[in-house]
C-alpha cells in the first residue's frame, strides 16, 4: 500500500480530512500528516492522530526530528501528497516556492505528485491572485480536484468554492496512485466559450455560448490525467483548476492559440466562433438620423477544418453542431466536410445556451450515438471516456 502524506491547512473544511484520512486507512495506506499551525485551529492534532495512528506534525524546528532533516526525509518518503484544504494562503505560499514553515518545506523538498483541494471564499477563489497562484502551480506538475459550488460556511455564501467531498478526493487519490487516470500523460486541446468579432469599440458580433460545456471538458480532462489547453473566448466563469488557459477575443485570435497549442492527442473544438466578421471602425459608430451604417461581412477562419485537416492534426478531432433543424443530418454533413472524427450535435432551438443541460447525438464514421439528458458535467465526462476508451486508457 501506498504512503500518502496530507497536509491540512487552515480553513473551515478541515474537518472533512479526517474522513478522507479514515477511508485511506480503510484502504491500506500509510497516512502521516502535516498539520499547519492554522489547521489545528480547526481539528486537534489529538483528532487526527487518532484517525492517522502517525505523529501529527507540526514544527519545522523540532530538534529531535531535524537533527536527522526530517522534513527532508518526510518529503522523501511520501508516494503522493495532498493538501487538503488548499486554502488561499497556501495555494499562494506554494506557488512563491516559500519554505517557512514545515508544510511548504516539506511541499518544496517532495519529489512526490502533489495533489490539491482547494477550499474558500467564492470571492477569493475567483480572484485574480489565486488564479495565477492556480495556474503556475498547475503549470509545476500540481494536480488538482474541486473546489466545487455550493454554500458556504459564511451565512449567505454561495459560489464555486467548497472542497471536494471526501469520497471524491479518496478517488482522485486512487486514481494519482494507480498511475494518474485514463488520460495521463496525453495532451489535450479544448476550446470554449464565444467569440467576439468587434465592430467598433463598444460593439461586437457574438453568439450566445456560455462556455459552460467547454469548460465542464476541459475539467473532465484534467481529472483523467491529462495535460489540457483550454482555449477560451470570453466568458464570465472562471477557468477549472490545472489546465492551462488561453483568453481570447476573436475567431482569428483562437486559430492563432490553437496553432500555437499543437500539437495535442486530441482537438475538442466546443467554441462557438462567429461565421463572420467586419473591419472594426477605429471609433463609436454614431446615429446620424440616416440610413443605419452598412456592415460589410467577411467569413472567419474555420477553425475545426484547420485543425482536422491541417498537418499538425491531432489523432482524434472532436467537433460540436449546434443545430435548429435537422440537427442529426446536419450534423452528419459536417463531420465530413470538415474532416473530423466525431461531431457531438444538439438542438439549440429550445435554448440549451447557459443552461445546466444538454441533450446531444454523437456522430461518427460508424452511426450515431443518442445520449440522454444529461448535465453538462455529465456530457463531459461521458465524452471523455469515450477520449480515454479510443486512446486505450480506459
Amino acid at each position: 500500500m501506498a504512503r500518502v502524506l496530507l497536509v491540512i491547512a487552515g480553513g473551515i473544511a478541515a474537518y472533512k480530512v479526517l474522513e478522507v484520512i479514515r477511508r485511506l486507512r480503510e484502504r491500506g495506506h500509510e497516512t502521516p500528516v502535516v498539520l499547519t499551525e492554522a489547521g489545528a485551529r480547526f481539528v486537534t492534532p489529538l483528532s487526527v492522530g487518532a484517525l492517522s495512528n502517525a505523529p501529527v506534525l507540526q514544527d519545522l524546528f523540532d530538534l529531535d526530528r531535524e537533527r536527522e532533516i526530517g522534513h527532508i526525509r518526510l518529503a522523501r518518503s511520501a508516494d503522493l501528497v495532498v493538501v487538503a484544504p488548499a486554502t488561499a494562503d497556501i495555494l499562494a505560499r506554494m506557488a512563491a516556492g516559500r519554505a517557512d514553515d514545515l508544510a511548504t518545506a516539506t511541499l518544496l523538498a517532495t519529489g512526490a505528485p502533489i495533489l490539491a483541494a482547494p477550499a474558500m471564499n467564492p470571492h477569493m477563489w475567483n480572484h485574480p491572485a489565486t488564479r495565477r497562484n492556480v495556474d503556475r502551480l498547475a503549470e509545476d506538475g500540481v494536480h488538482f480536484i474541486g473546489p466545487e459550488a455550493g454554500e458556504m460556511a459564511e451565512r449567505g455564501e454561495t459560489g464555486v468554492g467548497r472542497m471536494a467531498e471526501p469520497a471524491a478526493i479518496v478517488e482522485a487519490i486512487s486514481r494519482r496512485l494507480a498511475g494518474g487516470g485514463a488520460l495521463a500523460g496525453k495532451h489535450i486541446l479544448v476550446t470554449s466559450g464565444p467569440t467576439h468579432e468587434a465592430i467598433d469599440p463598444v460593439r461586437y458580433i457574438a453568439n450566445r455560448s456560455s462556455g459552460r460545456q467547454g469548460h465542464a471538458i476541459a475539467e473532465a480532462a484534467a481529472a483523467a490525467g491529462a495535460r489540457v489547453t483550454l482555449v477560451s473566448g470570453p466568458v464570465t466563469i472562471p477557468a477549472p483548476p490545472g489546465v492551462t488557459l488561453v483568453k481570447v477575443e476573436s475567431a482569428r485570435q483562437m486559430l492563432a492559440a490553437v496553432e500555437a497549442a499543437l500539437p495535442a492527442d486530441a482537438a475538442i473544438m466546443t467554441a462557438a466562433v462567429a461565421d463572420w466578421h467586419v473591419e472594426a471602425a477605429p471609433h463609436k459608430l454614431k446615429k446620424t438620423g440616416g440610413a443605419p451604417p452598412q456592415l460589410v461581412l467577411s467569413e472567419n477562419p474555420d477553425i475545426l477544418a484547420t485543425v482536422a485537416k491541417g498537418a499538425a492534426r491531432p489523432p482524434i478531432v472532436v467537433g460540436f453542431a449546434a443545430e435548429t433543424e435537422d440537427v442529426v443530418a446536419r450534423a452528419k454533413e459536417k463531420r465530413i466536410r470538415k474532416g473530423c472524427d466525431i461531431i457531438l450535435a444538439n438542438d439549440v432551438s429550445a435554448g440549451v445556451f447557459g443552461a445546466a443541460h444538454n441533450t446531444v447525438h454523437v456522430v461518427t464514421a460508424d452511426g450515431v450515438e443518442d445520449w440522454p439528458r444529461l448535465t453538462k458535467r455529465e456530457v463531459a465526462e461521458r465524452l471523455v471516456a469515450h477520449l480515454a476508451a479510443l486512446m486505450g486508457g480506459g
